[in-house]
């Protein structure tokens, strides 16, 4: 049976195959890029592509990639725009969890201002701060759902336990966790979220490492499939579970429409049954 190539979660249905928007900022994910029009460009082709689905934070530039999106695709449409709260950046390269309740208001305030929206789609704890009382960031979080701020809440990296911690104080429509082809110390976490019904972006989803590049054994099975790595790893994951969104991210609008074309590839069983089996 095929796939579903679409995910609803809070009444918002969405393509699962998104846009990662941490790369349309400078070196470091600090400031601006160094081809803005190239950047806005792959905003708005990746829309013309049918990428209804963007993820963001306030922390990448800080602020830049939020103001990128709006100054090329607002007003949005269709297009569901998600992003994240809960890190002071204090230079390049350089992330502070922060989940006082007071400063997540803040950004939520002011990432509804830079995006030019009334009510956030979707509305993501970027980490849990474990100098703040959990139930302190997760009651705040349903303070914004309840007053109309966020339509969706969703955490960011955290383990079974958090969400289900979370999930007695605020609903949870997704989880973000680093996951892929060879990284897969999240399973138990998208096998939970599977089963709960709650989406799972994984970020960083291109395989990585010995494994993928040139001569290694996901290169090899690329190539038999006729596909990049990049691809293969894509639609892997878009095979690997009904509640997966993965948003690779790039600053090249070739790179993008090379990811995109992930979406109409379909591996054959043997071909995922060799990279389920490449970790263990």
């Amino acid at each position: 049976m095929a796939e579903p190539t679409t995910f609803t979660y809070a009444s918002q249905t969405v393509h699962r195959l998104g846009y990662g928007a941490m790369r349309i900022t400078g070196e470091g994910v600090w400031g601006y890029p160094k081809d803005r029009a190239e950047c806005l460009a792959v905003l708005r082709r990746a829309v013309e592509l049918g990428v209804d689905f963007i993820d963001t934070a306030d922390s990448y530039g800080p602020f830049v990639s939020e103001e990128l999106i709006a100054e090329a695709l607002h007003p949005y449409g269709d297009v569901k725009i998600a992003t994240k709260a809960g890190f002071l950046r204090t230079g390049p390269n350089q992330w502070v969890a922060c989940g006082r309740p007071e400063f997540l208001r803040q950004e939520c305030e002011l990432s509804l201002r830079r995006l030019g929206q009334e009510s956030l789609d979707l509305f993501q704890l970027h980490r849990i701060d474990p100098t703040v009382p959990a139930d302190e960031q997760f009651g705040l979080l349903a303070d914004l759902l309840a007053e109309g701020k966020a339509q969706a809440i969703g955490l960011s990296e955290v383990t079974v336990d958090e969400v289900e911690a979370a999930r007695k104080i605020v609903p949870i429509a997704t989880v973000q966790n680093l996951y892929n082809a060879t990284n897969r110390k999240s399973e138990a976490v998208l096998v939970h979220c599977e089963a709960e019904g709650i989406g799972f972006i994984p970020w960083f989803p291109v395989a990585a490492g010995a494994l993928a590049r040139s001569g290694g054994q996901l290169d090899e099975l690329a190539r038999s499939s006729g596909c990049s790595v990049a691809q293969l790893s894509l639609s892997w994951l878009l095979q690997r579970s009904p509640v997966m969104l993965p948003i690779p991210g790039t600053s090249k609008v070739a790179h993008l429409e090379e990811n995109c074309a992930a979406a109409a590839i379909s591996l054959d069983p043997t071909t995922c049954a060799a990279i389920d089996g490449l970790v263990a």
